[in-house]
């Protein structure tokens, strides 16, 4: 097993120490990458512009990052090129190789994606499915498969993006949430999250969950627990018309005429679509802008959870 407790390998990275190295001292590292793009390659050869620097294991001076830009260069004829060091060990450098493929330049192949996610379980099955997921590019359902056909027997707990180690079984904390939500309908997801022993992210799914008249505990959890859980009758929480709220909002002086009160107001203006809105753009995104949604619309949802825990936070301050 690693010794990373970190999901961001790249903390470990060199910061600002960018060299140029001569090109015979470098090794091709363990890419999650099967082959090469001969014309990529080509592509960046012919490149005028400065390409950012490779990044290179210090320990071992293999390639993890920029094996096509090294080809490049050596197809230029150049005898060095910029790097930027990493200082993690050879797991770690192959799980940092993962996430920047995944994120940037030429795509890793679905099959590249799931080989590096299946050693990626080997080295880590402390990580979360969701941790694994968002380092390779594929869904955490596709890891969780990955996980099965392992033959492995996972951990009692596995470690989050939060940084933090959540249990397996999160049925009786999802439960617990939805007696205390019942009990205080008011309460804020953090504060039931603690009492709970489950994450705010949980908490808040459950609340949803809740308001929705759903069953607290979503089906594959109580399938995989071979449980049937049974908190009705749980009072359904009322739901928040999303409109009504950014109408009364807007009538408010304190914050329609304030700068950052008016920015909030656009702010919450446009994700106020109806499940029949977002269903009919869903259907229609083309296929080719897939990912970069994906990515920019979890990156959105990011944003709106630290917001919203901030604003919760200075809540529980006040009270």
């Amino acid at each position: 097993m690693g010794t990373v407790t970190s999901i961001d390998s790249t903390s470990v990275l060199a910061e600002g120490e960018r060299i140029e190295i001569p090109i015979t001292e470098l090794l091709f590292g363990d890419s999650p990458r099967k082959a090469e793009n001969a014309a990529h390659i080509q592509t960046l050869a012919a490149v005028k512009a400065p390409l950012p620097p490779i990044i290179v294991h210090r320990a071992s001076m293999r390639v993890i990052d920029g094996a096509h830009r090294l080809r490049a260069a050596e197809l230029r004829g150049d005898d060095t090129i910029e790097v930027q060091f990493f200082d993690g060990d050879e797991r770690d450098a192959f799980v940092l190789a993962v996430r920047l493929n995944s994120a940037h330049g030429l795509p890793l192949t679905l099959a590249d994606r799931k080989a590096a996610a299946a050693r990626i379980i080997e080295y880590h099955p402390e990580w979360s499915d969701r941790a694994i997921a968002a380092v390779a590019g594929i869904s955490d359902k596709t890891v969780a498969s990955l996980r099965g056909e392992s033959g492995n027997v996972p951990p009692s707990e596995r470690l989050g993006r939060d940084g933090r180690y959540h249990p397996r079984n999160r049925v009786d904390g999802r439960i617990r949430a939805s007696e205390i939500f019942a009990e205080n309908p008011t309460a804020s997801a953090r504060e039931v999250a603690r009492a709970a022993g489950i994450s705010a992210t949980t908490a808040k799914d459950v609340r949803a969950r809740m308001r929705r008249g759903e069953n607290p505990v979503p089906s594959q959890q109580r399938a995989r627990a071979a449980v049937e859980t049974s908190v009705a009758p749980v009072p359904v929480l009322p739901t928040v018309d999303r409109r009504a709220v950014v109408r009364r909002l807007r009538s408010d002086p304190s914050i329609r005429f304030s700068e950052s009160g008016r920015t909030l107001l656009r702010w919450l203006e446009a994700p106020g679509a109806d499940d029949t809105e977002w269903d009919a753009v869903t259907r229609n995104i083309p296929g080719h802008c897939t990912r970069a949604i994906v990515e920019l619309a979890r990156l959105c949802a990011a944003d709106w959870q630290r917001f919203a825990e901030a604003l919760e936070s200075r809540s529980d301050q006040a009270c």
